[in-house]
């Protein structure tokens, strides 16, 4: 390993950010590089609508070739240049979890089911192109340490490579704001408490507990990642319960629900408390995955009360 190669590792992996025309997202939607022995690789290379600019990016960090691509899961925000990245990276290898590999071998309907559910967002994303499938290969035999994390999804992994974890969405979304770092949860429409807790418990049980930890979006935090995977159950814990009290109330509007949802988790949560101090834009933005969230949360409720 070079002595440039050392220090770009030691200081972590490096932001790559795709700009979003969608509101609140121009600096979102990002990739993550890192270098290691075996060369640099890049994790979760984002929509195909912003492909070109990752190919610029990574020219510009001076990268002509790249031996692996680590996708955490594949949603079109994460891993919709996939296929760019394949045919730009003869040599490059892709690990993803097993249940997502014939969706990005053959992306018919994983296009079909994000233009049913996202509508114009997909669009923005873009649609993918395949990926050739002697191109994946497994976590071992790409020498990182992947932990499945279906919280989020059910073919999310997340992964250790070097001193970082590359969290993906296992965890809160964090965002840094003057007074500190924003968490919220990053949970879907399909929302199940035990297993996004039990996802992120695999990850607090690794040992040693990784140097830090990089969010799928902005954050990359030294020296704190038993204390955010901790705050990340306590933060969804705290959201189930107060969805769980507004529930009760019986607000009929679920938008009224959801709004109520977040004007006490301000109040009362720590996290997300900074929401506060975010720029207007991006409130915006948070508070449209906010409402889904809540109505995720919303639903679990429901579905345990008829269980």
């Amino acid at each position: 390993m070079t002595a440039p190669d050392r220090e770009r590792e030691s200081t972590g992996p490096r932001r790559i950010v795709l700009p979003q025309t969608l509101p609140g997202q121009e600096d979102f939607v990002i990739a993550w590089l890192g270098r290691r022995e075996g060369g640099p690789f890049l994790v979760d290379p984002g929509p195909a609508a912003t492909a070109e600019r990752l190919l610029a990016a990574l020219a510009e960090a001076g990268v002509d070739r790249l031996p692996l691509v680590l996708l955490t899961h594949i949603h079109l925000d994460h891993a919709g240049a996939a296929g760019h990245l394949a045919r730009a990276f003869p040599e490059a290898h892709l690990v993803c979890h097993p249940r997502g590999i014939p969706h990005l071998v053959d992306p018919t309907r994983l296009w079909a089911g994000s233009l049913k559910v996202q509508g114009e967002v997909a669009r923005v994303y873009g649609e993918p192109l395949p990926v050739p499938a002697d191109r994946f290969i497994d976590p071992d035999a790409a020498g990182v340490r992947a932990v499945e994390t279906p919280g989020h999804a059910p073919h999310h992994l997340s992964f250790v490579a070097g001193d970082t974890l590359y969290v993906g969405e296992a965890a809160c979304t964090c965002l840094e704001t003057p007074g500190g770092l924003y968490l919220r949860p990053a949970t879907p429409p399909r929302f199940r408490l035990d297993i996004a807790l039990a996802s992120l418990a695999r990850l607090r049980a690794l040992d040693p507990t990784p140097a830090r930890i990089a969010f799928a979006h902005q954050c990359l935090v030294e020296g704190r990642t038993e204390e955010l995977l901790a705050a990340s159950m306590e933060i969804l814990r705290r959201w189930v319960e107060v969805a769980g009290r507004v529930r009760a109330e019986g607000p009929g509007d679920p938008e009224a629900a959801a709004g109520e949802i977040h004007r006490r988790l301000v109040e009362c949560d720590p996290w997300y408390g900074r929401f506060t101090e975010l720029e207007p834009a991006v409130q915006a933005r948070e508070l449209t995955f906010t409402r889904q969230s809540a109505e995720g949360i919303m639903g679990w409720l429901a579905e345990e009360d008829r269980a």
